[in-house]
């Protein structure tokens, strides 16, 4: 694994290329963006604010969830994946949080992850973005990117990923270094096709430089 020098070489280039990098699904409150995080689950950013575009203006509140039949709500989300099972968690979480936080979204991860529908990732984005609480989300481009890298083992756990991420990164740059890492697996570090010949960090990249040796070799 690469050590804290090489690391942070790494994230200061990925903050150089990335230095927008935000949360990319539209909300503007936390209520909205537990809902969206939640459509997010092996779904693309774009195709969830495609979908609550229209269903934030349906729906406003937890009781506005509650209102509706369960299959009124699954049409509403019909195209994303999943849209059964979350549209069940969706009602389930909207009930919870009326019968036991008042309607508002409760803001410590042990809290959040109570929540049908909410595991560590999505409780650790609502920390960060809605409530400024240091967090690393690991999602898909996270683990991918860590992994590639070389921040932590091939074999790690999600968990894992994080909790080396948290040891490696000083806590006041989880946040933005879980943006940044988002975009540049996102953006760049693709996982179908990396721009490894362009990326300024191929040298200290083992899967890079493994996939432009095999593209040397074939061609």
């Amino acid at each position: 694994m690469l050590n804290k020098t090489d690391i942070r070489y790494c994230l200061d280039t990925i903050g150089e290329m990335f230095p927008e990098a935000h949360c990319e699904l539209v909300h503007e409150n936390p209520f909205e963006l537990v809902i969206a995080v939640a459509l997010s689950a092996q779904c693309t950013d774009v195709l969830v604010n495609k979908v609550t575009k229209n269903l934030f203006k349906k729906y406003k509140t937890p009781e506005d969830y509650l209102q509706v039949s369960l299959e009124e709500l699954q049409q509403d989300i019909r195209s994303i994946g999943l849209y059964r099972n979350k549209a069940k968690n969706i009602q389930k979480l909207c009930r919870m949080l009326i019968d036991e936080y008042n309607g508002t979204v409760p803001k410590t991860r042990d809290e959040l992850v109570e929540l049908p529908g909410v595991g560590r990732k999505t409780a650790n984005v609502v920390m960060s973005v809605a409530f400024g609480v240091p967090a690393i989300a690991v999602d898909t481009h996270v683990e991918r990117v860590s992994k590639r890298l070389a921040f932590c083992r091939w074999k790690d756990s999600v968990l894992e990923v994080e909790k080396t991420l948290m040891r490696k990164v000083p806590e006041e740059e989880w946040s933005v270094t879980h943006h940044r890492l988002i975009f540049f697996g996102r953006y760049h570090c693709k996982a179908q096709n990396p721009q490894c010949p362009e990326c300024p960090l191929l040298e200290m990249c083992r899967e890079g430089k493994k996939r432009m040796k095999a593209a040397q070799a074939s061609g």
